[in-house]
């Protein structure tokens, strides 16, 4: 027999917590699914480059909606029926884009589309930690980290695959989808709640965003590098296709696919990462890493070098996974408990506001001097954000308990 501690292997996560964590990457692969099929809309449907950065970019309203109207709903309703919402959102967005013949839906499905995303960002985290044992709750945590930037991930693959290599591309990809979130659905209608019901139910607040003054100086670097590391994604998510198309030759939709895929599947080593290096020196050491990868990501641009492009995703998203996990890290840590959720809140409002803002001022410039010149612009500005950061850091570091 083995001595208490020694020779046991750690329990599984219980089974409901792992189902649930699948619900919450179905639903964000549904995110990240049209990446790669913008260029067959712009095809079918006929509009400009900077257009695509627009419909992108109202993803991001949609979820910073969600986080600042509906963020703490979940406390007060319960898991389960947020997340049932959650659901409906993304499935009524993939309704637009199975019936898209025009800009009206596309916009419509992405507003959907960030409901959903920012409906599960915290109820789903939280469902699937308190689903958890105690003890198993850290590793709980990290499942559904993985099953958020995973489904990201392998959302343009799936699209990418589907619409290389499967007939009707702009209309299967979505019916897969459907089917997925229908499962889904009937995984969250038989899970468990893990909120007790309060009698009276105390009323629904609007959260907003709240940053307490004796916060703000750990708040201000990591809510910058957030907003660093989330450009970076955009720009992967919402314009590295059509660079691939127009100056690689690679007309492949699965090859774009797993390019942007790359850059998430980073973000999640980076993540793992963290533990390695600690709270305050991940936020550092994230943003030097970024701003390697963009050097790399900017370097392909003027070579037009496929292999310094996707280092320079796998680079990147390394590091913004290390700078965006210590963020979070660190502003949970100095944040006061009753006041911890809105500013997190906070927090994430940065980081979809670097998801947006700059992909569309890259759609706008492209416009004149031309993407790639656009793209070289969006490196710099990132860098000089990153470098900055990262400069603040070590003339005064965080004092993170």
């Amino acid at each position: 027999m083995t001595s208490s501690g020694q020779g046991r292997r750690p329990r599984p996560v219980p089974p409901w917590s792992v189902l649930v964590a699948l619900v919450f990457a179905v639903v964000m692969l549904g995110t990240t699914l049209p990446t790669p099929l913008y260029g067959l809309y712009r095809a079918q449907i006929g509009f400009s480059e900077f257009v695509v950065t627009v419909v992108y970019a109202v993803y991001a309203c949609g979820v910073i909606a969600a986080l600042l109207i509906a963020g703490s709903f979940s406390d007060v309703l319960g898991r389960r029926p947020v997340l049932l919402v959650g659901v409906g959102f993304a499935m009524l967005s993939a309704g637009c884009f199975l019936a898209a013949h025009a800009l009206p839906l596309l916009f419509v499905g992405r507003v959907f589309s960030g409901f959903s995303a920012g409906l599960f960002s915290g109820a789903a985290t939280a469902a699937v930690t308190e689903l958890a044992a105690p003890a198993q709750r850290g590793r709980a945590t990290l499942m559904a980290t993985v099953a958020n930037m995973g489904g990201l991930g392998c959302g343009p693959l799936l699209a990418g695959l589907l619409g290389e290599y499967a007939p009707y591309p702009l209309r299967l990809t979505y019916v897969v989808h459907l089917a997925l979130l229908a499962v889904s659905a009937v995984v969250l209608a038989a899970a468990p709640e893990t909120v007790p019901r309060k009698v009276p139910r105390p009323p629904l607040r609007v959260q907003g965003m709240v940053v307490p003054a004796q916060v703000r100086t750990a708040f201000t670097p990591a809510a910058v590098a957030v907003f660093a590391g989330f450009s970076v994604l955009g720009l992967f998510t919402a314009v590295a296709p059509a660079f691939l198309s127009r100056y690689l030759g690679v007309d492949n939709i699965a090859a774009s696919g797993a390019v942007v895929m790359s850059a998430f599947l980073a973000s999640l080593v980076g993540q793992f990462l963290m533990g390695r290096f600690g709270v305050a020196r991940s936020l550092v050491l994230g943003c030097l890493v970024l701003m390697a990868g963009l050097v790399l990501i900017g370097t392909s641009l003027l070579t037009k070098e496929l292999g310094l492009l996707v280092a320079g995703a796998l680079v990147s998203g390394t590091g913004q996974g290390l700078s965006f996990r210590s963020s979070v890290a660190t502003v949970s840590r100095v944040a006061p408990e009753e006041q911890r959720a809105a500013t997190l809140s906070a927090l994430f409002v940065a980081g979809y506001v670097g998801l947006s803002i700059p992909v569309v001022g890259i759609g706008a410039v492209a416009q004149g001097p031309g993407l790639r010149a656009a793209g070289l612009l969006f490196v710099v500005c990132v860098i000089a954000l990153a470098a900055g950061v990262s400069a603040y850091l070590l003339r005064r570091p965080l004092a993170v308990p």
